[in-house]
């Protein structure tokens, strides 16, 4: 039994003060019903991507989605957590749910309100997010932990400062032609390539360009046995899938091998009967830039230890021969954490469809996404394919 994306909805990130939780989450349900023309009372359960951990009072909210629509009463619905990879989590879920036959159409919405608690707060809050007994005590959280990433990476293969100032460009001029972005604004290579008042050293050699942004944010899909799909008018299908977990500790692995990551990637390739420039594009996560430089790595664009050479050389922009995060990336586009991995399949979604607007690509066929949760703990990798 195969699955298909049917239908999406994305909202603008940035910082909201007037938008809560249960806004975010019934508007974007709201608009993926309607865009994929089902009846909210034919949706057969309902997933929410949601972290939280303390940015919001709403601990129990996966009933949050049923304000979309009062058909949607009754419906069964989780909450479903797995750090950054919340999203992906989500989908994932609702995607078993429909191979095992439970269920036919399935709602799936990722959501996270993000400023409503002072910076320290938020640091603190996805500073959790890593292994607490051994890692709390690193300063700036986890900007502080894929500082020593960065540490570790630049001792074993050479500072590559001017690689993740690449990457950081290359993503929010990406980001200007994502009407959805947090920042759209063009940095440009030297502003970001260079420490100054307005760019600090925020972790190691990561600078505040090298780190996404906070914020608040939603995105939803529905999803559909392939059975059904002519009821609907285009799909997006799951070429393949792969979840891996690392262990959570950092002192248990290699940060800078980014096994996990790699593992996943391999696994959904192969699932897929492809090799990695048979994509597209992808949409990586790039929650720091040089997650983002380890994921080139992972992926096989380049050997380990090369993975400059992906963006010096061109290979992933937008002209490039793998464009890699046309919609800016978590970079430019934002990171409200529970909508990150839903961001992510609907953008790539359209992208397939030809309904990305100006982040278009011409006539793309095939796409990879990764999300990763924590310090590549919880990897997910999916190869869309549009089906309809």
């Amino acid at each position: 039994m195969s699955v298909s994306i049917v239908g999406w909805a994305h909202a603008p990130f940035g910082k909201f003060d007037q938008l809560d939780l249960e806004t975010l989450i019934a508007g974007v349900a709201r608009e993926a019903i309607k865009d994929a023309d089902v009846d909210a009372a034919d949706v057969d359960g309902i997933w929410l991507g949601n972290l939280n951990g303390g940015f919001v009072p709403d601990i129990f909210c996966s009933s949050l989605v049923l304000q979309a629509d009062d058909r949607l009463r009754w419906k069964p619905a989780v909450r479903v957590e797995n750090a950054c990879a919340s999203g992906s989590a989500a989908i994932y879920g609702a995607i078993q749910a429909i191979e095992s036959g439970a269920a036919k159409i399935a709602l799936v919405v990722g959501a996270e309100k993000m400023s409503g608690v002072p910076g320290r707060d938020a640091t603190r809050i996805l500073g959790n997010c890593s292994y607490v007994k051994e890692e709390a005590s690193i300063d700036q959280g986890f900007a502080g932990i894929f500082g020593l990433v960065a540490d570790a990476y630049f001792a074993r293969h050479g500072n590559q400062s001017e690689a993740l100032a690449r990457i950081a460009a290359k993503n929010h001029q990406n980001g200007t032609f994502n009407r959805w972005a947090h920042m759209r604004k063009d940095l440009g290579f030297e502003f970001c390539n260079t420490v100054s008042e307005k760019n600090p050293l925020i972790a190691g050699p990561l600078r505040k360009t090298d780190c996404s942004l906070v914020s608040d944010g939603a995105a939803a899909l529905v999803l559909a046995d392939d059975a059904l799909l002519g009821d609907f008018r285009r799909a997006v299908g799951f070429k393949a899938t792969a979840h891996v977990n690392d262990f959570l500790p950092m002192s248990r692995r290699d940060p800078v091998e980014f096994a996990g990551p790699r593992r996943a990637w391999a696994t959904a390739l192969e699932k897929a009967g492809i090799g990695v420039w048979d994509l597209s594009f992808a949409e990586v996560h790039d929650c720091f830039t040089i997650a983002e430089l380890l994921t080139y790595e992972a992926m096989g664009l380049t050997d380990e230890g090369q993975g400059a050479r992906a963006i010096d050389g061109g290979m992933v922009q937008k002209s490039g021969r793998l464009p890699v995060n046309v919609s800016g990336g978590l970079k430019a586009k934002g990171h409200p954490i529970g909508a990150t991995g839903v961001s992510m399949h609907a953008i790539s979604a359209m992208q397939l469809c030809g309904e990305a607007g100006d982040m278009q690509l011409p006539a793309p066929h095939l796409g990879g996404v990764f999300n990763m949760g924590g310090s590549a703990v919880a990897n997910y990798v999916s190869i869309l394919e549009r089906t309809k």
